[in-house]
Order: C-alpha cells, then structure tokens, then sequence
C-alpha cells in the first residue's frame, strides 16, 4: 500500500520532507493515470488554471528529483485532478502511515488528515473561527427548512377540506415558524459575535435577509423583527 520506503529508525527533519513530497507525488501519478492523463495533459490543465506548472516539473516531481514542492503548486495540481489538496498531502488508503511533523512517530495517514483539516480536535489548538462558521451553517439550513416548512402548512391550510385539517396545519405552520424566528435569531447573534472579533460573517441567502439589522435594533426582541 505504501508508495515509497523509509528508514523509519530516524526520524530526522529530511525524511518528514521527503516523506511528505513522497505523498503528494505518488498521489499525483496515481491520480493523473486513473484520469488517463499524461504529465503534458495535466500541465496543459494548470496552465488553463492560471498557473502554469511545466511538464518537466511534473515528470521530476513524481520521480522523486524535484527538490521543492511549493503550497501553491498543490492547490492548483489538486483542482487540475479534480481533488482536494489534503488528498494529496495524506493519501488515505493509498499510504498507511505518514508523519504529520518532524520528529514525530508514524501515525495512521487517516488520523493525521483528521487532525490537519480539524475534524479531529487536538487540545489547546485554537480553531479560530471554523466552529462559528460551522454553526452558522447549520443555522442557516435549519431556518431554511423551517421557512420551507411554514410555507408548505401555509398552503395545506388554505386548501384544507376540513376544520380539522385546517387546525392541524395551522398549528404546524406557527410550530414551523417559531422555530424559524429561533433560529433566525441565534443567527443574528452569532453574526454580532464574529464581527466582534473583526470578522466578516457569511452571506446570507435572500430569504434570510431580514437577519441583519441595524444596530438601532439589536436590542429588539426576535419576534418584532423576524
């Protein structure tokens, strides 16, 4: 499974480098072969991309000769294969176990890349504002649905054939749009916070547009504004 052997009695500051180029490398070629590519087709594709990587470089990468292996070459060599750069750094399932720091032991290639994107958490990291940003999406797909949601018992109760049906969807309907108040205005609350932290928040989509508000109201109450 592994691409590439290592003397693994010494783990010293070149063999985490190597190691590292090794994975990036081999997963290229593997990558760019399964697309049935050649090194010319997948420079003429980072060249279309607006950073040309020549095929030499490409051919001296992948046989383990090119000296350097700059970040910005893996961004682009990960969108010309239609990837993700993290795939190329730690090759899940094609390599076992790789370093994820100099001097480190050898760890499982899928924990690593776990802790790299921060999916795993590693304590006294400070994952800056990923949390917030994860939040806040989830917030906006719950008041999407629920918005959704009202409006559909909006209509059942408008076409209901029966007192019942039409108190059953009512009832539904105010169910559906308190939550999409509740929501609505964690929202707002959270986007207060990233801008206290001189940040700028996502976009919201338009039918959450009444979100924002001036900061005249901040201190209103949901139901007023929402």
């Amino acid at each position: 499974m592994t691409q590439r052997c290592f003397d693994d009695e010494e783990d010293d500051f070149p063999e985490w480098v190597d190691r590292i180029k090794a994975n990036v490398a081999g997963e290229v070629r593997r990558r760019r072969k399964e697309m049935g590519w050649s090194a010319q087709d997948l420079a003429d594709k980072c060249e279309q991309l607006g950073h040309p990587i020549p095929r030499n470089v490409i051919a001296n990468m992948e046989s383990g000769r090119r000296a350097n292996l700059p970040l910005v070459d893996v961004m682009v060599l990960a969108a010309a294969l239609e990837t993700y750069p993290v795939c190329l750094i730690f090759p899940v399932g094609y390599v076992d176990e790789t370093q994820e720091l100099p001097f480190q032991d050898l760890v499982p290639t899928w924990d690593a890349l776990r802790r790299f994107t921060g999916e795993e958490e590693v304590p006294m990291y400070d994952a800056g504002l990923v949390p917030d940003f994860e939040l806040h999406a989830s917030l906006v797909r719950t008041a999407l649905a629920c918005l959704e949601e009202e409006e559909r018992a909006r209509f059942t109760a408008k076409t209901a054939t029966s007192r019942a049906q039409q108190e059953e969807a009512e009832r539904k309907r105010t169910e559906y749009a308190d939550q999409a108040i509740s929501a609505k205005y964690n929202l707002r609350q959270l986007r207060r916070e990233i801008r206290e932290e001189g940040a700028t928040p996502p976009d919201l989509p338009p039918a959450l547009g009444d979100v924002d508000v001036s900061e005249s109201d901040t201190n209103a109450t949901p139901e007023k504004h929402l």
